[in-house]
């Protein structure tokens, strides 16, 4: 999709195709917050991101088929969802209505400002969160643009104040090289996204070529060798992790179940850091990185460490969906293999008498590249239940489904309780009957999984009567 140069310092007349989408929504709320006249359209009308939409005063039409372009439209903004035969696209090209991709549009909005990324496989969301609180809390007047809602400050995404922008950056469409940042963190680089890049060695030469182009610091982790890497890229390299070389070194980790405490040491001084909310060793790697960025852009350790004791989580990052019968269920977003051990793990630190999982595969390429590597995620889950792939917009493959998964965990685990449940239906069905109490429920993934919890808790609930 070729893009053409837009001038934004002055009101113009913007269209957001997939409008209700998590990214989308979030440059629609800039734009307008900008002060520009904005207009989307998206299929569903059930996205959770179209009512913050409506009380700025952007004009979102649903449903199918999409309406006619205005004749008055300046530019269109479209997402890597947005298919090449998208009528709103169409007309644009045909009366030469510049379109712009997201990342495009969230380049030109960050010029003359400070970009501040957070890139990596995964640990993202939840760490553009924590950074956005810590320099909203001390005063640092920030914009952000998380791909998920964040509790304690209200909303995904603000064009803020003349602060930093904290931009989450998306490697899956490469949309992370066009930002144009000043400074960033890498939390770590895994394959992923391959069907984008083509392979692992184009993904991380890409995460190579983002690191170099920093002008500023670039955090890295130094725990994570696919992070660690990228050091002789960047121009102020800045490390942080666990190991005794780390410029910035997490210790004394505590996890519970309900949150994660630590010490950060720098430089000869140490602070304590509690995070509520977010278990697990891999955030306080999450909340680390934040503090390190945010110190490096000026906020002292201490008053990073206590804007964090306000923080009050991330939408679908281990978050609490309710209790019933001495159940509870909880629903995280993970589903990389990585990210599924770490959030089991937080989960056996807590005082649970069993952690009882359910994993939905998220598309078909991934599974295909992928399912090899869930052999040992699931270690520690006393119960899993696994459902089928869930597409993405993805034509099914021929003998990918979830059962992949399934077969690979119990050639390695030949006695660990594993269910091979396709259907939503069968897992609710199956979990309301399975889980006691004193259970801990946790559904993982990136799909329609996350209706889930909310059926289980009103079968639990049935089932006391």
């Amino acid at each position: 999709m070729a893009e053409e140069h837009l001038d934004l310092s002055r009101p113009r007349r913007l269209h957001v195709t997939n409008v209700g989408g998590a990214g989308m929504s979030a440059v629609a709320t800039l734009l307008a917050e900008m002060g520009h006249e904005v207009s989307g359209h998206d299929p569903s009308d059930s996205s959770p991101f179209l009512p913050p939409l409506a009380t700025l005063g952007v004009a979102v039409v649903t449903g199918s088929p999409a309406p006619d372009l205005d004749e008055e439209v300046d530019a269109i903004v479209v997402s890597t969802a947005t298919p090449e035969d998208h009528p709103q696209l169409a007309a644009a090209r045909r009366r030469g209505i510049p379109v712009w991709h997201r990342s495009g549009a969230l380049a030109a909005m960050g010029t003359g400002r400070q970009v501040v990324a957070v890139a990596g496989t995964h640990g993202k969301t939840t760490t553009s969160a924590l950074l956005a609180t810590i320099l909203s809390e001390t005063g640092r007047a920030p914009g952000w643009v998380v791909g998920a809602g964040i509790p304690g400050l209200g909303r995904s995404a603000t064009w803020g104040g003349d602060g930093p922008l904290v931009v989450e950056a998306d490697e899956s469409d490469g949309t992370f090289l066009a930002l144009g940042a000043n400074a960033a963190v890498v939390t770590n680089v895994e394959a992923d996204h391959l069907e984008h890049w083509g392979g692992e060695p184009a993904l991380r030469a890409a995460f190579v070529r983002f690191t170099s182009a920093l002008v500023g610091p670039a955090v890295l982790c130094a725990d994570d060798p696919g992070s660690a890497v990228l050091l002789p890229a960047a121009t102020t390299p800045v490390t942080y992790g666990t190991g005794e070389g780390s410029d910035y070194r997490i210790e004394d980790i505590a996890a519970d179940g309900t949150g994660v405490a630590f010490t950060l040491r720098h430089d000869g001084a140490r602070v304590a850091v509690a995070v509520p909310g977010m278990p697990g060793v891999h955030n306080a790697r999450n909340a680390a990185a934040a503090l390190t960025l945010a110190h490096l852009l000026g906020v002292p350790l201490a008053d990073g460490a206590a804007a964090l004791r306000t923080f009050r989580g991330v939408a679908r990052r281990f978050e609490v969906r309710g209790e019933a019968v001495g159940v509870l269920v909880v629903d995280s977003y993970d589903h990389l293999p990585t990210e599924v051990a770490a959030a089991l793990a937080a989960a056996r630190s807590g005082p649970w008498r069993r952690v009882v999982c359910c994993f939905q595969p998220h598309r078909y390429s991934r599974t295909a590249a992928l399912w090899r590597t869930f052999v040992d995620a699931f270690d520690d889950a006393d119960v899993l239940a696994v459902t089928d792939v869930y597409p993405a917009g993805e034509a099914p493959r021929a003998g990918v489904t979830g059962k992949l998964i399934v077969d690979a965990v119990l050639d390695a685990h030949p006695w660990q309780q594993v269910a091979w449940l396709p259907s939503l239906d069968d897992v609710v069905a199956y979990l309301v009957a399975t889980l006691r109490e004193g259970d801990l429920c946790l559904t993982l993934g990136a799909g329609d999984l996350t209706t889930v919890p909310d059926r289980i808790l009103t079968g639990l609930r049935s089932r006391r009567r």
